[in-house]
């Protein structure tokens, strides 16, 4: 592959990954259209580049989050009755590691017999965008914004946890459908958006090092992160300020256009 490619699809993940519309759908959807022969590897290495993102903008928060979650075993004998009097911190820390675990299991598992198949049916692609976008649109529009981040309870996290089991399906986004999940659950918009990134950070890591051994460090796979990691941090910094007083409906509308495109490119 070339640098321009890598480049390019660099872009598309920094912007499609974080965003609402499915880094899956854009990342095949653009190879099919340009008769791009781009390495499976090199998918796995453009999400490191929005997991570096993710952690970049957050740091701070993981840093609280894990010291916090790691106090509750500093008495081992009493560790259900400090859990319970611990602080928000360390309770959405041991929220996020108990949502990741059975939906990165399951995920993985259908991913693994399911998903290079799914990779090349562009109709299917096509479909899971529409649906999913309308979904997230009444959804959106229909659910309360009673619940903050900070606010989550443990069956919100757990559920929004295990709904992103399903992202294996090229068109139907972790994002979106976390993000969906969330407001379903009647958290914030701003909430959902920031319960994603936070939740993506370990099944992405989890994912990028049982990888790694299939990464070619050349500079294609240098520009693709670099540039993924850049856009990812905009894109972020914009959908955080952008859901402060805006709702998905463009992102919902998106998927739609793009999904009724690729229908009619491919029939």
């Amino acid at each position: 592959m070339t640098v321009y490619q890598a480049f390019i699809l660099g872009v598309i993940q920094g912007v499609t990954e974080l965003l609402p519309i499915s880094s899956s759908a854009h990342l095949n959807i653009i190879p099919w259209m340009f008769g791009w022969n781009i390495p499976d590897s090199f998918d796995v290495a453009l999400h490191l580049g929005t997991l570096l993102s993710i952690g970049l903008y957050f740091y701070k928060d993981w840093i609280e989050l894990i010291k916090e979650g790691f106090k509750v075993f500093g008495d081992k004998s009493k560790i259900l009755e400090k859990y319970t009097k611990q602080s928000k911190k360390c309770k959405m820390f041991w929220y996020i590691v108990c949502a990741t675990i059975p939906g990165g299991i399951i995920g993985f598992l259908l991913d693994h017999f399911y998903g290079d198949s799914l990779a090349e049916m562009p109709l299917l692609i096509a479909t899971m965008l529409i649906i999913m976008g309308i979904i997230l649109y009444i959804v959106d529009k229909k659910a309360p914004k009673k619940t903050e981040y900070e606010e989550m309870n443990f069956i919100q996290t757990f559920l929004i946890g295990l709904s992103q089991s399903i992202a294996f399906i090229p068109g139907v986004s972790r994002s979106g459908i976390t993000m969906t999940a969330g407001r379903l659950m009647g958290v914030s918009r701003e909430g959902s958006a920031k319960y994603s990134f936070m939740l993506s950070t370990p099944i992405v890591l989890a994912a990028s090092l049982y990888k790694a051994k299939d990464f070619v460090m050349d500079v294609p796979f240098t520009v693709g992160v670099t540039t993924s990691t850049v856009v990812g941090l905009l894109v972020i910094k914009f959908l955080l300020n952008y859901l402060k007083k805006g709702n998905f409906k463009v992102f919902a509308t998106y998927r739609v256009i793009v999904g009724i495109v690729v229908i009619l490119i491919s029939t």
